[in-house]
């Protein structure tokens, strides 16, 4: 059976897919990664044609509300990975934000795949 959150992840990642036209061979789900002592994983991590992260995904369940904690996670999975766009959701809203030297900019659109 599936469970909430991995529904709003499978479907996030088939947008990724089929609309932002990004190559799944490009797309990592539940990677470990370190946070100074602590191994997490991350929910779903976009990188480049060259390797590096470029998109930082957190899915939520869809009664999980999008708070300040749920940002603050993906911002310290962030410490590490250091990709330009970070994304929360719970499958019925989303909010996406870049990376601008540091400062988080809120955008409406993910950018579509470039090769």
């Amino acid at each position: 059976m599936i469970t909430p959150e991995e529904w709003v992840r499978q479907n996030f990642l088939l947008y990724l897919a089929e609309v932002l036209h990004y190559p799944v061979s490009l797309i990592a789900v539940e990677k470990k990664i370190a946070i100074g002592d602590i191994s997490k994983r991350f929910d779903i991590v976009v990188y480049t044609n060259l390797g590096k992260p470029c998109m930082l995904v957190e899915c939520k369940e869809m009664n999980v509300q999008l708070t300040e904690n749920v940002l603050q996670q993906i911002l310290r999975y962030n410490i590490n990975l250091q990709a330009k766009f970070l994304v929360v959701t719970n499958g019925s809203y989303c909010a996406a934000f870049k990376n601008d030297g540091g400062q988080l900019k809120p955008i409406e659109h993910l950018p579509g795949f470039i090769e």
